[in-house]
């Protein structure tokens, strides 16, 4: 049975991702200056004064073990994480992990550098200069820091992924609560960027590695139509996560993040050619 598509968003590109990216960064900057301002009696009234791990969902990640074996929420974790853990699994269910393509500023900032590195090396050769086979094999690494935060965080019940979290380094980086070895792994993802989309995210993101997993069966996937493709593989070339959808029917790799870039007419000029769809294998 031919399963519906849902075309969404075709347009020649995705401007809401972009305003939400925007927002969400704005929101998230503030609220942490706010939260850094209030500690010393000042602060914005109308603006969260919430710390950045109340508003940092990977939290509900790292405080797993504690609340199965003993209802306790790992130190400085708040029940908000946990909170928005769940919607944004909920969400990934659905459409995949849209949280990372749509949400997360520190995606979004290397996005943004990387468009002087796009404009630098050109875009055929600027997310294209690691060989295949090695972006291949690091790509899992992501899978390795996931484990070990989990099993660090578990044995210490400290959060001790804070002194190397880029995303707390970057909203943090003027308050001198970030540690050193943080704000060196973020200047090196920022300089990363100017030669690779998203080099955090592919290779290291331990949160971007557990909302991978349900690209594998998310009920929302990208789907290839093969009748109407045409040659030239536009959209694995500026696929920013580097997908090989031209090879593919439907996509289902785990290190999609739902951008949806491919679906636009920047990427594909044929309609209904590459588009999100409900389910489907290969």
């Amino acid at each position: 049975m031919k399963l519906p598509r849902i075309q969404l968003f075709r347009k020649r590109n995705i401007w809401p991702r972009k305003v939400l990216q925007l927002f969400f960064f704005i929101l998230i900057a503030l609220t942490s200056l706010n939260h850094t301002l209030s500690k010393s009696g000042g602060g914005i009234s109308f603006l969260p004064g919430a710390s950045l791990h109340a508003l940092c969902p990977f939290g509900g990640v790292e405080s797993m073990y504690g609340l199965l074996t003993s209802d306790n929420l790992i130190q400085q974790v708040r029940v908000s994480s946990v909170l928005l853990l769940d919607l944004i699994l909920l969400l990934a269910l659905f459409f995949g992990p849209v949280f990372c393509g749509w949400v997360c500023p520190l995606g979004t900032i290397q996005e943004w550098v990387g468009r002087v590195g796009r404009n630098w090396l050109g875009p055929k050769r600027y997310n294209h200069l690691i060989p295949v086979g090695l972006d291949r094999v690091l790509r899992y690494a992501r899978y390795g820091v996931l484990a070990w935060v989990l099993y660090a965080t578990a044995v210490s019940a400290e959060l001790v992924f804070k002194s190397y979290d880029p995303y707390f380094a970057l909203f943090n980086f003027w308050s001198g609560e970030a540690a050193p070895t943080a704000l060196l792994i973020l200047e090196v993802i920022l300089l990363l960027s100017l030669v690779m989309e998203r080099p955090w995210c592919k290779y290291a993101c331990p949160f971007g590695a557990l909302l991978g997993i349900t690209n594998l069966f998310r009920l929302f996937t990208i789907r290839r139509n093969e009748g109407t493709c045409r040659p030239g593989q536009a959209c694995s070339t500026l696929c920013p996560m580097n997908i090989p959808i031209s090879k593919h029917k439907v996509i289902r790799d785990h290190q999609c993040i739902t951008c949806l870039e491919c679906t636009s007419e920047a990427c594909c000029p044929v309609k209904d050619t590459v588009v999100l769809g409900l389910g489907g294998m290969e």
